[in-house]
Parts: structure tokens; sequence; C-alpha cells
């Protein structure tokens, strides 16, 4: 069968109908008000491309720099074409049009729900398509048309940015009951940006598309949870709405003016939705993002998804209360207008006005874009600006959701930007307060005395400017490090505080040139090649200089290399994680290892004394001696420069002894690897990955003799793989006595207070 229903779904089945149709599973069987509906599955669109012969050619597609707007439009366009001139195979038509029929004939709503989508460290909110109100006839383009929305540009940006993989998301459809909304909208059961314990609504009339996609400013109810008081209500000027028209598709009408400005919610309607928020936030034990709909009097849950973008409570005044849509008591003069602020921090920079796409291009780094609502394929520009202005929207539309993951300072919903602000003209625009002013005005200015700006660029924005927001870095004695993954994420990863970069990957900077290490050589030069890595280290190190920068050598596996120009010379392998990759590879290699080197070296000419050497997936001291040989043969003295391993196999974990003796400085545990080796379990195989488990007795016992054992030698000992994020794990290797922590960017701040937790403990235990 192709299909499912709700009620044969839950959170365990994200394999098999993705993050929404889980999610929906899952809230049907708690007892919630959620519509009827049926699932096709992940499983009928794999095979749909697989059994169709057009897979090979999909990812070929979309293989592609998403930072060259040309090029990802291009790719695009293909992938989605590829998709919709293909037909649906027979048995796939029956069975959907069959579980249509049992459901009933009227309208519904088909809904992507792609298998990396609303996970809890990622939300990938709105990257694939909605239909609302198709009925039978239209029902298998739509399916088509969900399908092929897992490659428009900014799915394919987002996933790149987010580094998932494109052929290891799938995507199943939901196809639900459709509820003809007199109003609906979007609750967050916390304050979406600091946490704090406020519910807040947003609503409008009609149909719910109007506020996620940011075409009307909606009414904004802000409700202490504790209290259940309602603390504040801004009733917005709703001059569209989303109805079905009398041709069952989606249409926008205006507003009757005598519901333009009155308010949508009462007060039981209010009361109603605290409560729904409250269940679907103890169900899942988290804050939670919810699409509702009231038909006739009765209140429907359309949507609810883990809210990530939540960062530490600020103190500061209007930090939550920025959520009114209006001037704020105690603005200066200057505020030239006002909206929402939907993306916390302060940006200084030029307006560039965007009231269509082939304006994009104007935007340069350290721009504001100015628009009236944001689209999809705005995404690499927002990437590009410093901050961002839209005349509509609230805090779930595109551009607020879009700026929050970017870390983009925004503003929206201020009715006007776009016709009171001109391009060119500097505007200093605050994303706690919801301000635009006109000129540069304090906390947007460095201290360097000159004047400049310092408006960040687009992957600078770890922390809002001004000081009052920053993040308070807390004093421990364990070091808190950051993972980087792209050289341009440098400065967004420095401004958070962290100590040092605990792992810089060098194979990004070598596939971002679409070829393997071999045919770039052949094509350009070794100097070439040089340069590249010496460019992409360089920034990061310049970036935490004097603090450290620990650069791990070549690790990517054989099929990412086959995916090259050059990649046909690449060995196939049956399990690439096992087999041709770290320093395996560069030791079998020694002429391209020999090329990484020299761009060490040339780093520490350069005077970048900071940068630290990482060796992956080694086996034994056998290995870390070969490459030291080879180290001191491309002139670099590892006696004076720091380098290490990583720990990330049984075998390297129990010599590691060994590895201390043949003069490492550091060990670094990679856990993603060290777990699958130690339990036996490919996480990326759904069949065991439930399996899979970082705090397994026996992976802790390995790490804990590591730790013990490198203490004894005065050897460094550290984690980088995604397990630090976790506090157990971050309370078992302090307790254990580990050097440093290393995490990801959105989780420094989170890791530093667990650390300064644990300690501040083992502090009073010890005086106790």
């Amino acid at each position: 069968m192709h299909t499912l229903w709700l009620a044969e779904i839950g959170a365990d089945d994200l394999d098999r109908v993705g993050g929404k149709a889980a999610s929906l599973g899952e809230l049907a069987g708690a007892g919630l008000p959620v519509p009827s509906a049926f699932v096709v599955s992940a499983g009928t669109y794999r095979a749909f491309i697989e059994d169709t012969g057009i897979a090979e050619a999909l990812f070929d597609a979309v293989d592609v720099d998403s930072d060259d707007s040309t090029a990802l439009a291009g790719a695009a366009e293909r992938a989605q074409e590829l998709i919709l001139e293909t037909e649906v195979p027979p048995a796939v038509r029956e069975d959907v049009l069959a579980a249509y029929d049992e459901m009933g004939d009227g309208p519904v709503a088909v809904r992507s729900s792609a298998t990396a989508e609303d996970l809890p460290d990622a939300s990938f909110a709105g990257q694939q398509d909605t239909y609302l109100n198709v009925e039978r006839p239209d029902l298998l383009d739509r399916v088509k048309e969900c399908w092929a929305s897992l490659f428009t540009q900014r799915a394919i940006y987002y996933r790149n940015e987010q580094e998932f993989a494109h052929d290891a998301v799938d995507i199943a459809v939901v196809v639900q009951e459709m509820v003809d909304a007199d109003k609906s909208g979007v609750l967050f059961t916390s304050h979406p940006s600091t946490g704090e314990p406020t519910t807040i609504v947003e609503a409008a009339w009609g149909l719910g598309e109007a506020v996620v996609s940011g075409t009307v400013s909606p009414d904004n109810y802000v409700i202490d949870r504790e209290s259940g008081e309602v603390t504040e209500v801004s009733v917005a000027e709703k001059r569209v709405m989303c109805v079905r028209g009398e041709d069952g598709q989606t249409v926008e009408r205006s507003v009757p003016d005598e519901k333009r400005d009155a308010q949508v919610l009462d007060e039981d309607e209010l009361g109603r939705l605290l409560e729904l928020g409250e269940r679907v936030e103890a169900h899942y034990g988290s804050p939670q993002d919810v699409e509702w709909a009231i038909y006739d009097g009765e209140l429907y849950l359309l949507q609810s998804r883990p809210i990530t973008t939540i960062d530490d409570p600020v103190e500061a005044a209007g930090s939550a209360a920025s959520a009114d849509g209006g001037a704020m008591e105690g603005q200066s003069d200057d505020v030239r207008l006002s909206g929402i602020g939907s993306s916390p921090g302060t940006a200084t920079g030029a307006v560039r006005v965007v009231d269509k796409l082939d304006n994009l291009d104007k935007v340069e780094d350290g721009d504001v874009i100015v628009t009236e609502m944001t689209t999809p394929d705005m995404v690499p520009a927002m990437k590009r600006a410093a901050g961002l202005v839209t005349d509509q929207g609230g805090m779930t539309s595109h551009a607020a959701i879009v700026s929050r993951e970017l870390g983009v300072p925004a503003v929206v919903g201020t009715d006007d930007a776009t016709d009171r602000l001109r391009d060119g003209q500097t505007v200093t625009i605050d994303g706690d307060m919801g301000t635009v002013q006109v000129g540069e005005h304090e906390g947007a200015t460095d201290d360097s005395g000159d004047g400049a700006t310092t408006a960040p660029s687009a992957d600078a924005r770890a922390a809002p400017t001004d000081s009052q927001h920053a993040p308070v870095k807390p004093m421990t004695g364990t070091e808190v490090k950051v993972n980087v993954s792209i050289p341009e994420a440098a400065e967004r990863a420095a401004a958070t505080g962290a100590d040092g970069v605990g792992l810089l990957r060098m194979e990004h900077m070598i596939l971002s040139t679409d070829k393997t290490p071999a045919r770039y050589v052949e094509d350009h030069g070794e100097r070439a090649y040089v340069d590249e890595i010496v460019e992409g280290v360089r920034g990061v190190a310049e970036a935490f200089y004097p603090r450290p920068v620990r650069v791990r050598t070549l690790d990517a596996p054989s099929d990412e290399f086959r995916q090259l120009q050059g990649g046909e010379d690449e060995p196939a392998e049956h399990n690439p994680m096992l087999g041709y990759r770290g320093v395996r590879r560069s030791l079998d290699r020694p002429d391209e290892f020999e090329l990484e080197l020299r761009a060490f070296a040339r780093l520490y000419e350069l005077g970048y004394d900071n940068v630290e050497l990482m060796l992956p997936l080694v086996t034994d001291a056998e290995d870390a001696l070969r490459a030291k040989s080879l180290m001191q043969e491309a002139g670099i003295d590892p006696e004076k420069r720091n380098w290490g391993v990583m720990v990330e196999t049984p075998a390297s974990a129990l010599g590691i002894e060994a590895l201390c003796e043949a003069g490492i400085d550091f060990a670094s545990f990679g856990t993603n690897d060290l777990t699958q080796y130690t339990l036996a379990v490919d996480r990326n195989n759904t069949n065991v990955a439930d399996r899979f488990d970082e705090l397994h007795p026996a992976v802790l016992e390995l790490m804990g003799q590591v730790v013990a054992t490198c203490r004894d030698h005065g050897v460094a000992t550290s984690i980088c793989g995604q397990a630090a994020s976790k506090p157990e794990m971050v309370k078992f290797l302090v307790d254990e006595g580990v050097s440093s922590i290393s995490a990801n960017i959105d989780a420094v701040r989170d890791v530093q207070h667990e650390v300064k937790r644990v300690e501040q403990r083992l502090l009073l235990e010890s005086v106790r």
C-alpha cells in the first residue's frame, strides 16, 4: 500500500511519512482535534524516482553551488521538470484515489511532509509546498507538485546550508480534510526568540495561508502562560484574506470594511487556544509552533512543529513586548517606522528596496533589504544582507522564520516601509524593539573611533551588536569551542564567544570546487589547490586569532568524491563510511596529502600560529607516526606545532596510550563514528537507527579511558561530535575532566552554561 491513515502513524514514523505527517499522527493519537487525513508515504516518492529512472539525473541536477543564484535557479527548474513530466505509476494512482474516496468527496489540503522537516534542531519550515481546496481531478497532479517542491530553490539552498544530502531526504504527502476556516493563524507556546513563558497568537480572517505567507499583517496577542492573562492585544488592519473561491481554488479577497479593523479573536477563543497550546507542548515536552483554524465555532489543530530558534532570554525592556507592532514608549524622534521585531539583534546598512526578483542582484553584503514580503527566492540575498524590513507579515511569516534561522535582524509588518524608505538611505533596525531608525545609531557602530558601520556581514551574525543583548560568556575551567563547517561562517562562529574552533572541516573547502583533488590539480595546478585550502582556513584563523583553530585534514568518503568531476576514478564502495576515507586515504595518497600539509606550512609562515592540525579516523599509533613523518617532510615541526588525532574507532580509544607516546598534543572524540563502530550501528539505517546511542555505557567507557590516559600523559582531550550538544554528555565529560567541548554554532551558549553548572556542582561537592 502507498497510503497510510493518521491512526496508523506516530512520532516514530518520521522516515516513513516525514515530519509533518508524523506530528499529525502523533497529535491525532493524543486525542487532539486534528482533521481526518491520509498520507502518501515517503517510500512511494522514493520508488517513483527510482522505478521511473529519473533519480540519477535528479540528484545530478541539484549538485550546484547554492550561493550562485543562476546555477540555483537552473537546478531547481531542471529537477522539478523531471518530476512533473514523469507519469505516476498506475498502482500509486489507484491507491491514492481510493483513499480519497474513502475519506469523502470534499476538498482537501495537500501538504508536503519531508523526512528532514520539523526536526528538533532544524525546522525546514515552509521549504515544501501546500495546496488548498484540492478536489479529485487535480489530486495526483498536486501530489507530484509536492514531490517537485522538494527541489525548489529555497529547499535546495536550505538543505545545503543545513548539510543535509539531497539524496538522503524523501518526501511524503499529507492529504487532509479541508477546514474552510472562518479565522485562523499560528500560536507559539513560548516566545520564539527568547523562550519566555508567554504564548503568542497571531490571527486573521479566512484561511491561514495569508498569515503564514506574510500576505496579511495579523492581529497579535500576548498571553501570560502562568496567569492566563492576555497582556497585550495588537489589532492590525487586515486588508486581505484567503478564502475558497467559486472554482475551488484558494483566492485572495478584500476583507469587508466592518472586519478590517475588528479584533479576530474573543476572550473565550484565546482561552481555548492557550489550552490547546499547553496540551501540545505537554505532549511533546518542548515549545511548539502550532497552526490552527476555527470553523463554525470548532477549533482545529492543523500542524505543530518544534520552535528551533529560541535563544537565551535577555533582560532587555521590550524584547518580548516588541510583538505589539506599534511605536514603543520612549522612542526617539528619528524612528521612521515600527513593526514587529521578529528576529533579534540590531544592524545598520544601506537600504535596498526589492519589489521584484530582478532587483535581488543589487543586494550586497551589509545591506538592509526592504520589501513588501519575502519569497523563497530571496533567501540567498537574505543571507548576504545585514537586516530585513517588510511591509507585511508577522512572527510566523516566511520573512520572520527564515531571518531567525539565518540570524538576520528583522522587523516585519511595518505597513509602508517600501514607500517611506529609499535606496541607498542608511537605516538602523532593531529586531528586538521592532523599530527602524534613519541613520546610524548607538549599538551599531564599532569602538575604533573611525565611525565605521559595523552592520554584520552575511555570516557574522551570532549575536546582536548591542552589548545589552550580547551573549554573556560564563567563566568556565573547561573550554567551550565551536564547530565550523564552512569558512563563510567564521565571523558568526567567533561572535558566540567560543574559546576557539574545535573542528574546522577541510573537505568542504575542497568539495565546493566540484572537483576531486586529483582533477583540481590536473586542471589548475598544485599551487591553486594549496591556495584554496589556505584561503579557506585563513579566514577562520583570522576571525578567531589568537584563539586556536583545529583544522581536520581531508575526510570525505568516496561516494562524495564520486559525485565530483574526476569522480569516475574513485573506488565504488559498498559502505564508504567504513572504507577509503580519513587518514588512511591521506597515507595511501601521500602526494595529495603533501599539498594539504603545504597549506598548513604556508599558514604558519603567514603568522597563523593558532592553527592546529587534526588527523581523522586514526586507527593506531602507526597511522599517527606515518603522518607525523610526512608533516616533517612538508616543513612542519611537530614539536612546535599543535597536532592531534580524532578518536573515532574503538581501536584508537584502546590504543590511546601509544598515540600519546607518538607525540600528539590532543585527542578529540568524533562521537558519530565512535558510536557507530562501537555498537555496530549504522545511524543512517532506519532498521537499526533506534539503537544508535552516544550515551551507551560502552561508548562512555571508552571515552572515560581516553580522558584518564591523556590526562596522565599531559595530552588535551576534546569532543567535537554532535553529542557535544547533549547536556548528559557535557555532564559526563566535565565530570571525567575533559579539556574542552566543541559544539555547533547555535548550541555554544547552552553548552557554556551547562559546563558552568556542572563545574559549580563539582566545586560545591569538593567543599562539602
